[in-house]
């Protein structure tokens, strides 16, 4: 992956956990955690935080699948869903492509697994129920 990519990325994952208007050190602390494992250093991360980068088109099935966990990741992690989060997170994932239903019961999905974490096992289940 490319360093505008990923700062791209990162931005998105930024923006989802600002849809509260708040961020908490959870949320921080994975974003850090997330934007390490793609090679961005602390400074970049928090450069993002207060200068987020645009979105852009995720072309690839699999990579729009793992983003949107993340994304859905990232507004789970601090143990509460708000309606703004939930919100942001349907937006992006209409934008990449995703379609409304499929959206709709990974949001329902969540409720049944502890932290609202879906294994990525089910999470490509459901992406593949309403692609194949």
């Amino acid at each position: 992956m490319n360093l505008d990519r990923n700062k791209s990325l990162i931005s998105d994952l930024i923006v989802l956990a600002k849809a509260d208007g708040i961020i908490d050190a959870a949320e921080h602390d994975f974003i850090h955690r997330i934007g390490a494992r793609m090679l961005l250093d602390f400074d970049t991360i928090e450069e993002l935080f207060e200068h987020p980068e645009p979105s852009i088109p995720l072309f690839n099935e699999l990579d729009r699948i793992t983003h949107f966990h993340k994304l859905l990741l990232v507004m789970n992690v601090d143990q509460e869903s708000h309606e703004s989060e939930i919100v942001a997170l349907r937006n992006f994932g209409l934008k990449m492509g995703i379609r409304p239903e499929a959206i709709d019961q990974i949001l329902l999905k969540m409720h049944e697994f502890e932290n609202k974490i879906i294994p990525s096992e089910e999470l490509i289940g459901i992406f593949q129920s309403y692609y194949n």
